[in-house]
């Protein structure tokens, strides 16, 4: 009966990006990293998913907490780069096979981190609305340019990544009540076949898309450089500009990096 309310109280796990957008979004970041990694990645794919679904259950409550709370605690941190220090250690014993599956399987953390549904709050969202928001961006995912949410991540040393996560964290949090007042209205859950790029759920859904890729390559960059691994033939993202767009007088349009269709 003890065990049983302990678990009781503890926090319930919230849902997260189904599977279909994790393995696009790790697709994705695997086209912001060296080719070497990147292929490695490509190789253990299978194992490397398998891994990142099988979070340690105290882990996984720890993050919940942090969460619904706005802030990752220094406890949670340490388990965290705990988990970064494993693939490190890893490769250093020269198991690569073993750190490259350890490693992909930190994308779990940035993904999460970058989502806007589990940072809501405790209050948490009327029953429908998480389902209609990720069957949305399920189904957007050909439409969502993909850009470089923060360039300079992709220079982060692994101290940095504590202080890079929590502000993954903030980011999304700021976002979160865009998804409650837009799928929930006059008291019912919208359906999401009624939106289309016009909506803010879009916004949203393409910001946190591109900031959950930039993170998730900048946390595997940090930990492979660290390892010393190869980082030659590191693609280098477009610079695009807007071609539709009109003309803003006395203003330049600014060029931003993306990962282009082809590039995709």
């Amino acid at each position: 009966m003890l065990a049983a309310l302990v678990l009781a109280l503890l926090p319930r796990a919230a849902p997260c990006w189904p599977a279909p957008i994790v393995e696009s979004l790790a697709r994705d970041a695997r086209r912001l990293v060296p080719r070497t990694l990147a292929q490695l990645m490509a190789d253990h794919e299978k194992q490397v998913f398998e891994a990142a679904r099988a979070m340690p259950p105290e882990l996984g409550q720890a993050l919940v907490a942090d969460l619904n709370a706005g802030t990752l605690r220094p406890a949670t941190l340490s388990v965290l780069e705990g988990q970064a220090a494993e693939a490190l250690d890893m490769f250093r014993q020269r198991r690569v096979s073993d750190g490259v599956i350890r490693l992909g399987a930190l994308l779990r953390v940035p993904a999460d981190l970058s989502d806007p549904v589990l940072t809501g709050g405790p209050e948490g969202y009327p029953a429908g609305v998480t389902r209609e928001y990720y069957a949305f961006v399920a189904e957007s995912l050909d439409k969502i340019p993909v850009v470089l949410d923060d360039p300079p991540a992709l220079n982060l040393e692994r101290h940095d990544l504590p202080r890079y996560w929590n502000g993954l964290l903030g980011r999304s949090r700021g976002q979160a009540d865009v998804i409650r007042t837009e799928l929930f209205r006059s008291g019912r859950v919208v359906d999401h076949r009624t939106l289309d790029y016009r909506s803010p759920v879009f916004g949203v859904a393409s910001l946190s898309y591109s900031r959950a890729v930039t993170a998730i390559a900048a946390t595997w960059l940090a930990v492979w450089r660290d390892a010393r691994g190869d980082l030659t033939r590191t693609p280098s993202p477009l610079a695009v500009r807007p071609s539709d767009a009109p003309p803003i007088p006395g203003a330049g349009l600014a060029p931003q990096t993306a990962i282009t269709r082809e590039q995709r």
